[in-house]
C-alpha cells in the first residue's frame, strides 16, 4: 500500500472517552445527505457504491506501472527468472479491478443519463480489454519519455535515475494510462488517475490532452496542461509552464461551452522554459524556443526564438 494511506489509530477504550455528541452529528449528518442527493436528483435506491474510488485507483496504477516496468517499478524482491509471472499475475488482478471502477463510472453516467438496462458488464470488459491491448504501445511511448529526459538533463546519471525518481516521468507514466481510459469513455477514471499524479508531483495534465512520444518535463512542479492541449513529439516544458485556456466559450444562457479546443497546439521540438505562459488555441511552431516567464497569446512560427524583450519589443 502507498505509504501516503493512514489508517485511524483504535478508539480510546478507557474509561475516560470523551463525550463528542456523535448522536447528534450523526444524524445532522444524514439530514445534510439527504438533502444534497435530493437537490442532485440522486433516487434514493442506489444504496451501493456509486463511484468509482480513488483508492483502488491508486493500487491499479501503481500495479500497472509494476507491470510496464517490472524490475525498476515491481516488487523489491522480484528477479528476472520469474518476470513473465509477475507481470502476467499482476496484470490478470490489477485489470479485473480496473474493470469493477468501469462497471461503476458506467452505471454512475447511465443513472445521470437516465438510462436504464444497460449491460455495463459486458462494456466494461470490452473497454478494459482494449485498453490492456494498448499496454506495449504505451510502454514503448514511455521508453522514449525516460529516454527523452536522459538525454534532456545533465544531472540524470542513467535512465533507471530517470524512472526512479524524476517526477516528470510520474506524471506522463499516469497521463498515458489515463489518457488512455479518457479515449475509451472513462473521463471520470482518467481524472482521478490524473489527479493521483497531480496531487504526488505538483503536475497537473489533463486526461484529454494529447502529447506525442518522447515528452520530457524537467523540474515539474507547477506545471499545467490543459484538456484540449496537443503536444508534438521531443517537446520539452520546464516548471510552472502552463498550456491554458485564454477565455470560454458561453452558451446563449450563459453556461460553459464544454469541449471546445481552447488549449494551445505544441509542434515537435519544441522547448518552453520555466514560467512561460501560453493562452488560447494557438500554435506554437515546430522548433520555437519560448523563454522562461512569457505570457504569449499569439501563434508563433516555426524556429521562432521567443523572448520578454522581443514581446517587447513587438508590443512597441
Amino acid at each position: 500500500m502507498n505509504d501516503r494511506v493512514r489508517t485511524l489509530p483504535p478508539a480510546d477504550s478507557s474509561p475516560n472517552v470523551h463525550d463528542w455528541h456523535l448522536d447528534g452529528i450523526v444524524r445532522q449528518l444524514h439530514a445534510a445527505r439527504q438533502q444534497w442527493r435530493q437537490t442532485q436528483g440522486r433516487p434514493r435506491e442506489i444504496g451501493v457504491r456509486e463511484f468509482p474510488s480513488r483508492a483502488a485507483l491508486r493500487d491499479i496504477v501503481n500495479a500497472l506501472c509494476g507491470a510496464l516496468f517490472p524490475m525498476r517499478l515491481g516488487p523489491p524482491d522480484l528477479r528476472e527468472a520469474s518476470e513473465d509471472f509477475y507481470v502476467g499475475h499482476t496484470l490478470a488482478v490489477a485489470l479485473d479491478a480496473l474493470a469493477q471502477q468501469v462497471r461503476l463510472e458506467l452505471g454512475y453516467s447511465a443513472r445521470l443519463n437516465g438510462e436504464r438496462g444497460q449491460d455495463n458488464n459486458t462494456k466494461a470488459l470490452a473497454i478494459v480489454q482494449h485498453v490492456a491491448a494498448s499496454l506495449p504501445r504505451l510502454r514503448g511511448l514511455l521508453d522514449a519519455d525516460v529516454q527523452a529526459a536522459y538525454q534532456g538533463d545533465p544531472a540524470a546519471r542513467s535512465v533507471d535515475e530517470v524512472l526512479l525518481c524524476y517526477p516528470g516521468i510520474t506524471a506522463i507514466i499516469h497521463h498515458r494510462l489515463a489518457h488512455a481510459l479518457y479515449q475509451a469513455g472513462m473521463p471520470l477514471i482518467a481524472r482521478i488517475i490524473a489527479e493521483i499524479a497531480h496531487s504526488d508531483t505538483g503536475i497537473d495534465i489533463h486526461p484529454g490532452a494529447q502529447i506525442g512520444a518522447g515528452f520530457f518535463i524537467d523540474h515539474g512542479t507547477g506545471v499545467v496542461i490543459g484538456e484540449t492541449a496537443v503536444i508534438g513529439q521531443r517537446v520539452r516544458l520546464y516548471q510552472a509552464v502552463t498550456l491554458g485556456a485564454k477565455r470560454f466559450v458561453t452558451s446563449d444562457n450563459g453556461e460553459l461551452v464544454k469541449g471546445q479546443p481552447r488549449h494551445p497546439v505544441v509542434e515537435d521540438d519544441v522547448v518552453i522554459y520555466a514560467g512561460a505562459t501560453i493562452l488560447g488555441r494557438i500554435t506554437i511552431g515546430r522548433g520555437a524556443t519560448i523563454g522562461g516567464n512569457v505570457w504569449l497569446t499569439r501563434s508563433v512560427p516555426p524556429g521562432s526564438n521567443v523572448t520578454q524583450a522581443s514581446l517587447q519589443q513587438d508590443s512597441g
